[in-house]
């Protein structure tokens, strides 16, 4: 008869063999994946995707076959390792990059900040054109949102406008995405707020690996989220982080609001961390209750599965090759779309002034960008031959992936139309937001992502050169 160890051996080859042969699909574009078959026009060229390989199948099977299931082990192996990648002092894994906007706007209103927590009405410094679950949790945390203008060039937030946008007494943080893997103006941005003492909370959920004056971006401020959908530099299937970058104050409350909101600092399947759990007084609550039954915060259970992470343990291994792979995709898409510069702009990195094919110009500030892209970045210059909306059916129709600049000028949004009518001061508005309303009218943007092949980057390259010079 077979140990139990052998039998799990036999498992694991055997999935990793059933991977090979059936996921082929899913494979990295560069090495030897990249001679994988591909037909132009019908087969699809996605804007994103999963990129794996036997290693994360075997490692989510192994993960089930312990059946350990909530959070544990891996979690907190993965949560070392990503912590570790950016340089901050801890990493709290959570459900999704959403859940992590949550519970970092959420932790900023813990009555265990003293004096500078948050309390509703007042404001938090966002950018008006992005993904709407940047904007949601100040909303649904009773706090004001304070929308300032997109620079369309970067698509982050015009920096010009912050001290516009700042109210004595009422403005307490800052929120900003580095937009589809573009940082945004950390030098400006860290200085407006150690000048005005604002918590700063970085989304760093489309921009994991990128670098600004050579520091990984999502440890700048005093939290950052990051996001693990498939469509991201790394996934878990669904997942995501708060990184908590310097005080470590924020650990014990970023997990409470994730589990709960309970008082207890505990991990799942494990008692009495502290030494003391029926020895606390805390509220009214007689002396000795139980620490893990006590609650400091109206929390959520936002926890994700153990063998998530154990995946994420797999593709955190690979993540230098995926993030050298956006960027050369990105790169090689702009040497191939050049000739299209006359009907199309594209993006530049925050800092950058001009491209040409020997790289970027910079700005005299001294501060570098390096951009691990989320997206290739398309705007139909205005008065040209054709629409965005044309473009973007004619990608369709050639089976290109591209999507929008996710939610346009929310301010446009119903969401937030209707909040406006319900209640006129749920937000604040600073400026005109011509930016946001370009890149709502004229952007749309296409796929850089690890899973693309040199035959594929060809054909878009191809599709799109036609059919602008055919519009002229």
């Amino acid at each position: 008869m077979n140990s139990p160890e052998q039998i799990r051996a036999e498992i694991l080859r055997l999935t990793r063999e059933y991977s090979r042969q059936t996921h082929q699909g899913n494979l990295p574009g560069y090495g030897e994946a990249a001679r994988r078959p591909f037909s132009p026009g019908e087969t699809v060229v996605p804007y994103a995707g999963r990129v794996f390989d036997e290693e994360e199948v075997a490692a989510a099977i192994a993960s089930t076959l312990d059946f350990w299931l909530t959070l544990g082990p891996e979690g907190e192996a993965f949560e070392e390792s990503l912590a570790r990648f950016l340089g901050v002092k801890k990493s709290v894994l959570c459900n999704s990059g959403s859940s992590a906007n949550l519970l970092a706007v959420s932790a900023l209103s813990s009555p265990k900040l003293g004096a500078r927590r948050l309390r509703p009405g007042d404001e938090i410094i966002t950018v008006a054109a992005g993904f709407p679950t940047t904007v949601a949790p100040i909303v649904q945390n009773g706090f004001v949102p304070v929308f300032i203008d997109n620079d369309p060039a970067t698509l982050n937030a015009r920096v010009e406008d912050l001290e516009a946008a700042y109210a004595p007494g009422k403005t307490k943080a800052v929120i900003f995405a580095h937009t589809l893997g573009n940082p945004f103006n950390l030098s400006a941005v860290t200085a407006f707020c150690q000048k005005h003492e604002l918590w700063l909370i970085e989304d760093n959920c489309d921009a994991l690996g990128c670098l600004y004056d050579g520091k990984p971006t999502g440890s700048f401020g005093d939290l950052s989220t990051q996001s693990f959908y498939p469509p991201h530099h790394l996934t878990l299937g669904e997942g995501g982080a708060v990184n908590v970058v310097n005080s470590l104050k924020f650990k014990a409350i970023v997990e409470s609001f994730r589990d709960w909101g309970r008082d207890c600092w505990c991990a799942s399947g494990k008692d009495n961390t502290c030494g003391k759990r029926f020895d606390w007084q805390l509220g009214e609550l007689p002396k000795g209750y139980d620490h893990k039954y006590i609650y400091s915060h109206l929390g959520y259970n936002l926890k994700p599965l153990d063998l998530q992470a154990a995946i994420g343990r797999a593709q955190l291994r690979k993540l230098p090759h995926f993030i050298q792979a956006r960027i050369d995709n990105w790169n090689y898409l702009r040497r191939g779309l050049r000739d299209c510069e006359d009907v199309l702009d594209f993006m530049l990195p925050t800092h950058a002034t001009g491209w040409s094919p020997e790289g970027f110009s910079w700005d005299a500030s001294g501060h570098r960008t390096v951009c691990s892209w989320f997206g290739f970045l398309l705007r139909v210059k205005p008065g040209g031959p054709f629409r965005k909306e044309q473009l973007a059916q004619h990608l369709d129709q050639k089976k290109i992936g591209n999507r929008m600049l996710f939610g346009g000028n929310l301010l446009r949004q119903p969401l937030l139309i209707q909040l406006k009518k319900d209640r006129p001061e749920a937000f604040r508005v600073v400026g005109a937001m011509v930016g946001a309303d370009k890149i709502m009218n004229e952007a749309l943007f296409i796929g850089t992502y690890p899973g693309l092949t040199r035959p594929m980057l060809d054909y878009v390259v191809e599709v799109l050169q036609t059919f602008c010079h055919r519009q002229k």
